[in-house]
C-alpha cells in the first residue's frame, strides 16, 4: 500500500492555491489536508490540528507575516514538518536564509508543473528511504539528497557493488539490460513491476536510481482525463525525440 504524505498549503491567493490543491493532488502518494490563506490562520490550524501535516508548501509572500518569518516559528514549533517554499521571491537573501532554515526545496513561481511534480517525487522517495532504515551511509544520504556527482561515482563503482541500500546489483543490472538492449523503450513503474515481479515502489525506486545516475530520463504523458502518467525512457532516445 503506497503512504500517503498529507499537505498543508500557505497561500494568500485563492487562485494559486486552487493550482497548487491540483498539482499536489495529481501526484500518487499525496493529499491536501487544508489550505492557510495567512500565517495566523495556518499557525490556528496547526495548533488545533488532530494530525500533524507531513509537507508544507508555504508562500513568502503573505499579508500578516514578516518574510521569513513564519518559517522560522514552523520550524521551532514543529520540526518534524518538512517544508517547500513556492514563491515568487527570488533575492539571495531569503533564498540563502528559507536554505538555513532546513527546506526540502525552494521553487520560484511561476513554475513549471512538470519540476513541482519532480519535487514532490522526489520528497516522496526521501520519506520513503528514511522510513525504511534506521542508519545511512554516506552513499545513501548522496542518493536521497540527490547529489548526481556522487551518484555518477556510486554507478561506476560497479564492480565493487557500491550500491545505496535497496539497489540490489543484480536487479538493477536486469533492469538497465531492458533498456540497453531496447527490449523496452520507455516503461512505467507499474509496468517494471510486473516484467522483473516486484512492488510498484521496488520498480519505482530502482528507476529513480537511474534517472539520478543519468541512465534514463523521465517524461509525462498526459490522457484526456486524471492524472499524467510518468514514463522512464533511455536517456539517448528521450533526447532524440
Amino acid at each position: 500500500m503506497t503512504e500517503i504524505y498529507s499537505v498543508l498549503i500557505i497561500e494568500d491567493d485563492f487562485r494559486v492555491a486552487e493550482v497548487n490543491r491540483q498539482y499536489v493532488e495529481k501526484v500518487e502518494g499525496f493529499t491536501v489536508q487544508h489550505v492557510a490563506s495567512s500565517g495566523k490562520e495556518a499557525l490556528t490550524y496547526l495548533k488545533g490540528a488532530k494530525t500533524i501535516p507531513d509537507l508544507i508548501l508555504l508562500d513568502v509572500y503573505i499579508p500578516d507575516v514578516e518574510g521569513l518569518d513564519l518559517l522560522w516559528q514552523i520550524r521551532t514549533s514543529y520540526r518534524q514538518i518538512d517544508l517547500i517554499v513556492v514563491t515568487a521571491a527570488k533575492e539571495v537573501g531569503i533564498i540563502q536564509e528559507a536554505l538555513r532554515g532546513g527546506i526540502f526545496d525552494y521553487i520560484v513561481k511561476p513554475f513549471d508543473h512538470v519540476r513541482f511534480e519532480q519535487t514532490l517525487m522526489r520528497y516522496q522517495d526521501f520519506r520513503q528511504h528514511l522510513d525504511a532504515n534506521k542508519e545511512l551511509s554516506q552513499e545513501e544520504i548522496d542518493f536521497i539528497k540527490g547529489n548526481k556527482e556522487s551518484l555518477r561515482s556510486i554507478s561506476a563503482s560497479t564492480t565493487n557493488s557500491h550500491h545505496p541500500k535497496g539497489i540490489d546489483p543484480i536487479t538493477l543490472n536486469e533492469i538497465t539490460t531492458l533498456f540497453e538492449e531496447k527490449k523496452v523503450e520507455e516503461i512505467t513503474a507499474v509496468e517494471l513491476s510486473t516484467e522483473i515481479g516486484a512492488s510498484r515502489s521496488t520498480a519505482r525506486r530502482y528507476l529513480e536510481y537511474l534517472v539520478l545516475t543519468n541512465k534514463i530520463e523521465t517524461k509525462l504523458i498526459y490522457g484526456s482525463v486524471g492524472r499524467p502518467e510518468r514514463k522512464y525512457v533511455l536517456r539517448e532516445t528521450y533526447e532524440q525525440n
